[in-house]
Order: structure tokens, then sequence, then C-alpha cells
């Protein structure tokens, strides 16, 4: 392993956490302007049946989205407490094996969404009159689910070395290419909900090579090497184990909001509208909330690999109170310009009007305990699984004590 890499296991643990957790509630936040710029641009220029259209896919989006990142959050747990631990081989060998199982993730949520958007959307009570725009829109979207995938590995490699920078410059450039495509698609072209999916999914094609690019260039043990490319039974059997329920909690917690959404297209169309622009407002509080509890993840996987249960413990409750203070300072903010902010998204004062009955219970500090309902939730899942020895035979023994006396070493467990 290379000498002069950032650790997580030395420092100043609140300077640390936020210095790590900002890039990446600026990555989560781009990775929510990526529909947002969707819905502000149709909304704007292609009308507001299309603003519903788009905004109708937006918890299924959520859904499939949020189960690559639970997924994701099962491989920055390993890689991070296997370099914490300093075992060099099993970071290899969960770095590529967690590639391919990420893959395989993204390619079964495309045929998902090709195949299934139609029996989804109706499931929902879409109106008809969104009902082709919707389906044609997610279709598209879909077809960028296996980049997002690979983008969405990456940047759990990348967070559990305590790398979150890449990732964001990376994203940035990739959502500064998809507003422009948006632009061009919709005004240009005339392509309408077409045109935004189409941009989406070029725009996560770009950031998912950039990402993997820069895996491959790495000079750590790290590093992707496409010759290695194999799935290792244990580690992916541990990869799964802790990815799997993670992803499945983010399902939950968007199949909870499919039946709020189900509602909400039981009534007219003016307030599905309305709906769908303010609903922006929510994944982005949340995203910039759940930035520090997946840097939490990191810095409790790479402190428990390297023998500190008291850097372990108070990386937890520091990240929960960075949250819940992240939380309230943006759902305050709802209150003084929630219709400047849904005016990004539409000019009929009608949509924003109905809009604002969301932004209004949204931004209550009641409401913000949800939020951290959740990111305790997660921060709890994370304390059980990262505390615990990891799945599979091959995982590394490790207990405290002799974690204390462990060495870099390029040296993997033995067989």
């Amino acid at each position: 392993m290379s000498s002069n890499t950032k650790t997580l296991t030395e420092g100043p643990l609140a300077k640390q956490i936020l210095l790590v957790s900002l890039p990446l509630a600026f990555s989560n936040l781009l990775q929510v302007l990526f529909n947002m710029s969707d819905v502000a641009v149709v909304g704007r220029f292609a009308g507001s049946t299309a603003l519903g259209a788009v905004g109708s896919t937006s918890i299924l989006v959520s859904l499939f989205t949020g189960f690559l990142i639970g997924l994701s959050g099962g491989i920055n747990v390993l890689v991070a407490r296997f370099y914490g631990a300093r075992h060099a081989g099993d970071v290899e060998k969960t770095v590529h094996s967690a590639a391919i199982v990420s893959l395989i993730a993204g390619v079964v949520l495309l045929f998902v969404g090709l195949l299934g958007s139609p029996f989804m959307l109706r499931l929902l009570n879409t109106k008809e009159d969104l009902l082709p725009g919707a389906i044609l829109y997610l279709r598209v979207y879909f077809l960028g689910m296996p980049a997002l995938a690979l983008y969405n590995f990456g940047n759990a490699v990348f967070s559990a070395i305590g790398d979150t920078k890449k990732p964001l410059i990376y994203l940035s450039i990739a959502g500064a290419l998809n507003i422009l495509l948006n632009l061009f698609f919709v005004i240009v072209c005339q392509l309408s909900v077409v045109g935004v999916a189409l941009a989406s999914a070029i725009s996560q094609c770009v950031s998912a090579g950039l990402i993997l690019r820069a895996l491959t260039r790495v000079q750590d043990c790290y590093v992707l090497d496409v010759h290695k490319l194999h799935l290792d039974p244990d580690l992916t059997r541990s990869i799964l184990g802790l990815g799997l329920p993670a992803g499945f909690q983010n399902a939950i917690f968007a199949i909870a909001n499919l039946f709020i959404q189900a509602g909400v297209n039981s009534f007219d169309s003016l307030m599905v509208k309305g709906n769908s622009a303010a609903a922006n407002a929510d994944a982005m509080i949340y995203d910039c909330m759940a930035a520090f509890y997946m840097a939490c993840a990191s810095f409790m996987s790479q402190n428990y690999g390297a023998g500190k249960p008291d850097r372990v413990k108070k990386s937890f409750f520091i990240s929960l109170a960075y949250s819940f203070g992240v939380g309230l300072i943006l759902g305050g903010s709802l209150f003084f310009f929630g219709r400047s902010f849904l005016a990004l998204f539409t000019t009929e004062s009608a949509v924003i009007d109905a809009g604002m009955k969301r932004v209004g219970v949204m931004g209550s500090p009641k409401r913000q305990m949800s939020p951290l309902s959740k990111v305790s939730s997660c921060n709890m899942q994370l304390m059980a699984v990262v505390l615990p020895e990891p799945f599979g035979p091959k995982s590394p023994k490790i207990s405290p004590g002799s974690m204390r006396k462990s060495k870099w070493s390029s040296a993997t467990t033995s067989p």
C-alpha cells in the first residue's frame, strides 16, 4: 500500500469528518440536480404536462438509485475495513469483485426499467395524460443504470479510503454536461421528456467513465485492473451480505413513498405537478444529511479495522450531530425561500401554490425529525455490520487486540 495515502485513523475526528462529508454532500446534491434539472427544463420549456410526466417518475427513480447507493455502501464498508486493517490483498479482491457485482446490478435494473415501467407507473395511479411521457422518460433514463451503478462503485471505493474530492470533480463535470444537454435536447431539438432523460443517461455514462479511469490509475492496493476482474466467492457473499440489506432498507423508504405518490396521483393534475416540483426539496435535504452517515461508514470501518474502538464510537455521534444540524438549517430555509425554490421548476403560479402545501410541511422542525430517524437507523445499521466479523470464511479474523498490532502489509489472510 502507498505510504502517502490519506488515512482516516489519525487526526481530529470532527474536522476530518466534515472535510470528507462536504464533498460527499455536494456529490449527492449533484446527483439530485440531474433529476432536478430535468424537471426544471421541461417545466419551463416543454410545459406543465411534461413537468408532471417527469415528476411522476421521481419516486421510482429514487427507489432504484437508492438500492444502488445501498449496495455501494456495502462495498464502502468492506474496502474501508480491509484498508484500515492493512490487508492489501483483500482490498484488491474486494474492489474487483465489487465492480462485477455493481455492473450486474445495473444491468438487471436496466431491464426492470425497460420492461416494467408501464406496470409500475399504472400501479402508482399515474394520470392518463401524463402516462405516455412518464413511460418514455423512465425507459430512456434507465439506459444509464449500469453506468450509475459503476459510478456508485467507484465513489464507494474512493470514499472508503477518504478521497471524496475526485468523485465530486467528476460528477461536477457530468452535472454541467447534463444541464447543457438538457437545454440542447429540449430547446433546440424539441425532444421534451426524451431529451432530458437522454441527457441524464449520457451524463451518467460520462461520470462512470471518469471515475473508472481514475481507479485504473491510482498507485495503491485499490487500483482497478481489468485483467484481475473476477468474482471471489467469499468476498462476493460479503458484499451482498452488507450491500443488499442496505439497498433494501433504502428501497423500503422509497416503497413507502410509492404509496404516498399513489395517493397524490389520485388528486387533480395541478396538485400532481406542484408535488412533483416540491419533491425535489425533499431529496435535496435528505441527500445532504445522508453524506454524513456515508462518511461515518468509512470512518467507523477504517478505525475498527485499525483497532481503534474509541474513534469508531466518536465517529458515529459526530456524524449524527452534523446530519441533524444540516437538516435543521436546510429545512428551516424552505420557510423563507420555498416559493423561489419552486419557481426554478415552473412559471405557473397555481403550480407553485400547490407545491407550497408540501414545502410547508417539509420545512417544519417536526418534519426534520423524519430524515434524522433515517440517518440514525442507517448509522445503527452500520454499527451492526461493521463491528461483527465480515461474512465469509476468507475474511480476516480481527480482534481489537490483534488489530492494534497490525502493520502495513501487502499479504492477504491465509485461505
